[in-house]
């Protein structure tokens, strides 16, 4: 058994950032990653992603984009290069292709399991993203073995569809993305969405990016969260990263030719079944944009126009039609493939460790896990609302990393 003071879980960019921060302080430590280093972001991933931040916000400690293109959007080959020049700038400790197979606490330290030996350590961090399993609903078991089912962790482009219709299901960022790249494809599409985040991609000019950076929104900890147990599971933004900085909403989609649909409900009879509640949940959509633009006009009063040439103005509603379908049926034929773009989970099947809670979420109070000397980083809003963005976690493994490091000279003294 190999001994070191501290093992990270995962080798992409949360797990590297507290390494970097480790090294700072001087702790030995090691990270154990599955496959390769930004694994996820080399094999989970469709082919034509980009990510949904500008590349002037790819910062990590003492590191960051330097090209020629800071408003434009790195594609995943991109993400990688940059994650693998980062673990080579900071020498980052990392052992590929090993699969942590448990971890339990014995005798004041944890014991860890993996594909190539075992390790003993006396802190642990949890990097392993969240995004390890997707969360697919119970509805799905039902669904008729004629119909392809996939997740996004699966797919990779339109050619892997069979010919015909394809329902996607979920109106965040990778929701719509698909949806609009199958619809090119030629391919008919019904997207069900139910509560969905309606966002401009530029205002006035400026990356709505930049603007809620500059309104610190990105900023805001979870202590100042009145309900964070809901912020933690918000859909992402409606956003797509791409040259033309295209605003991909439900209205553009429309305007494609793709059919919606509300929150899908449940199969019964071979058919699907929506909620009705659509043209609801497009209006608060609605609502909530515009007391972001409210805000962000407000903030142009307060500190002055970055962009005097381009005013205040206001998006088109969605537009719902009268009657949304209720009902899909798929014993027809007509649609063969049903994508759940439902959101993920992170896996925690290997913890033997009663840190859990009854839903299999880990129990942490801003990263600091309820077990001594455990934590854990990438998780959605873990400190701040951009933690599971690259741009957020130098700042959650910098404050993690001095709480670790504390709690190691209250264990010596």
């Amino acid at each position: 058994m190999k001994f070191v003071t501290t093992i990270i879980i995962g080798a992409g960019q949360a797990g590297l950032a507290m390494s970097k921060h480790l090294t700072d302080r001087s702790i030995d430590h090691v990270l154990l990653e599955r496959g390769k280093i930004a694994n996820s972001w080399k094999t989970e991933r469709w082919d034509s992603l980009q990510l949904l931040t500008p590349n002037w916000q790819s910062r990590l400690p003492d590191y960051r984009y330097t090209g020629n293109d800071p408003d434009g959007f790195m594609n995943m080959k991109q993400v990688v290069s940059f994650l693998d020049g980062f673990a080579s700038k900071i020498t980052a400790p990392v052992h590929e292709n090993t699969t942590v197979q448990s971890v339990e606490r014995r005798f004041n330290r944890y014991i860890v399991k993996t594909s190539r030996g075992s390790w003993s350590c006396s802190t642990l961090v949890l990097a392993n993203g969240a995004c390890s399993v997707p969360s697919i609903p119970k509805a799905a078991e039902a669904i008729p073995s004629s119909v392809r089912q996939m997740s996004p962790l699966e797919y990779k482009n339109p050619e892997q569809l069979d010919p015909g219709g394809v329902l996607v299901v979920g109106g965040s960022a990778t929701g719509v993305q698909l949806a609009a790249e199958i619809h090119r494809s030629g391919r008919p599409v019904t997207l069900s969405t139910g509560e969905h985040i309606r966002v401009p991609r530029t205002y006035r000019n400026r990356d709505i990016k930049w603007w809620m950076d500059s309104l610190g929104l990105m900023d805001l900890l979870y202590t100042e969260m009145e309900d964070l147990t809901r912020a933690r599971k918000l859909p992402s933004l409606q956003l797509v990263g791409s040259d033309d900085r295209i605003m991909l909403d439900l209205n553009c989609l429309q305007q494609m030719g793709i059919e919606l649909a509300g929150r899908l409900a449940g199969f019964n009879n071979g058919k699907v079944q929506f909620s009705g509640s659509l043209a609801n949940m497009c209006a608060l959509a609605d609502l909530k944009m515009g007391r972001l633009l409210d805000s962000i006009d407000e903030w142009i009063e307060e500190n002055g126009d970055p962009e005097p040439d381009f005013k205040s103005h206001r998006f088109e509603p969605t537009a719902v039609r009268e009657s949304p379908p209720l009902l899909l049926d798929l014993s027809g034929g007509q649609i063969k493939t049903i994508i759940w773009a439902t959101g993920y989970r992170a896996d925690y099947s290997w913890l033997d460790v009663p840190v859990l809670d009854r839903k299999g979420n880990i129990k942490h109070a801003g990263g600091v896990v309820d077990a001594p000397g455990m934590y854990v980083m990438g998780l959605p809003f873990l400190r701040t609302r951009k933690s599971t963005l690259i741009d957020g976690v130098d700042d959650d493994a910098r404050f993690l990393a001095n709480h670790l490091h504390q709690s190691l000279d209250q264990a010596v003294a």
